[in-house]
């Protein structure tokens, strides 16, 4: 069934230096969804710390990592509310929390963790996978190391098939080839041709005019069958197109 671009929820999860925030700006640009804002920096200054004073407190990374959870879920309900969205994270703080908190034994037994992840999968599920020429420093996520993203990515896809999230893989780096499978996706959600629900689009290519344009108006079966005339060769030219048309 065919939804309203205004309806659907997109999610772009990962570890961090995918290029999720990228290609969420692309659906939000083009597909007119508002774009949930990160919750992870409100977050901090709210608690008025630093992610280097996190890493040495432990029980401050906790809440922090609780506190990230549970608002990135009163974000996304608070905008349902309105209508779709786009999110370029969703449980992957949870993932974060897995190798830095204490939080996660108590997470796992809260039936709010089960709601929220059939939540997450009624939705559209973007998995980017990593890719070292991406890697680089946000000032919120710990571990830079390319093995830490590893990580962190393997934590995401424990998430995404435990609870058993449809979910299309993202591993080309190209920002255009990544830009054509999320449209046709989403034109396939849509029910429509790729890319007809675009806030912007290409150019249309202007019509042909004169005596070529009735040519080219011929149904393109009867032109590959040979059904339409070719012009004479004279000189060792051949004629205009016209010179067969009636």
């Amino acid at each position: 069934m065919s939804e309203s671009p205004k309806d659907l929820r997109v999610y772009l999860v990962g570890a961090h230096a995918t290029g999720k925030t990228t290609l969420a700006r692309y659906v939000r640009d083009h597909y007119g969804l508002p774009m949930i804002s990160e919750v992870a920096r409100a977050v901090l200054a709210e608690m008025e710390t630093s992610l280097d004073r996190l890493r040495s407190d432990i029980d401050a990374v906790s809440r922090y990592q609780r506190e990230v959870f549970f608002r990135q879920i009163e974000a996304e309900r608070a905008q349902a509310g309105k209508g779709g969205f786009v999110s370029d994270r969703a449980f992957c703080n949870l993932a974060y929390a897995a190798n830095h908190a204490t939080i996660m034994a108590e997470v796992f037994r809260d039936p709010i963790l089960d709601d929220y992840m059939r939540w997450v999968g009624e939705g559209i599920v973007f998995f980017l996978r990593p890719h070292r020429e991406l890697l680089a420093a946000d000032g919120v996520r710990a571990g830079l190391a390319w093995e830490d993203v590893l990580v962190v990515d393997g934590m995401v896809k424990l998430f995404l098939e435990m609870y058993g999230i449809p979910y299309f893989p993202v591993s080309m780096i190209a920002m255009q080839e990544r830009v054509r499978l999320l449209d046709a996706v989403l034109s396939l959600k849509l029910g429509e041709r790729c890319g007809s629900y675009r806030v912007s689009s290409a150019p249309v290519r202007p019509k042909a005019s004169g005596s070529l344009a009735a040519v080219l108006s011929q149904p393109k079966r009867a032109r590959r069958a040979g059904e339409l005339p070719l012009p004479p060769v004279r000189n060792g030219e051949r004629a205009p197109i016209a010179s067969v048309l009636p």
